[in-house]
């Protein structure tokens, strides 16, 4: 199975992310952003883009890894990775449906007075990051338009993280 964990830039996906698997027997956390950089390091480069992406190879990458990682070790992949563009989740969703993984799609929503706040605060990337404002308002546009209806969405507003990843764990456990 996949846990995947969406949501905008500094949603607290990683952190959750790490906090679910240790709630989770027999899991592991796969960042599929190293798949991205992976294509990042081709020389001589990719097509520019603004966002790994973008680029086709990616999204079977990720779908393939995943795959063989849950082949070899079997258990519980969480994905902690923000996929706004619904034709991209349609691709990855699709592809490891073919491979009969099963997925639970989670998204990890604040509201935008909190999760500006929480950017602010960030003491990871740093106060006010500029790559995470820039995520703010796709978001917002995707949550309206498909993804709130694509996923389970885990209101984290009033919630720490600890009480995100508790939320998360006992859903895929029922």
């Amino acid at each position: 199975m996949i846990v995947w964990l969406n949501g905008t830039h500094g949603a607290g996906k990683t952190t959750t992310s790490t906090l679910v698997q240790e709630l989770l027997p027999d899991s592991r956390v796969f960042d599929a952003e190293k798949v991205g950089e992976t294509l990042m390091d081709i020389t001589p480069g990719l097509p520019r883009t603004n966002n790994f992406q973008h680029w086709p190879p990616w999204r079977p990458l990720v779908v393939e890894t995943a795959r063989h990682v849950l082949d070899y070790t079997g258990g519980t992949l969480v994905i902690p990775m923000t996929v706004l563009v619904e034709p991209y989740w349609r691709e990855i969703s699709t592809g490891l449906a073919q491979h009969g993984i099963p997925v639970r799609h989670f998204v990890l929503h604040a509201d935008q007075e909190t999760l500006l706040r929480r950017i602010a605060g960030d003491t990871v990337t740093g106060p006010n990051s500029p790559f995470r404002l820039q995520y703010v308002e796709p978001y917002a546009e995707a949550a309206r338009t498909w993804l709130h209806q694509e996923a389970e969405v885990v209101d984290t507003t009033h919630l720490t993280p600890e009480q995100t990843a508790q939320h998360i764990a006992e859903a895929v456990k029922s």
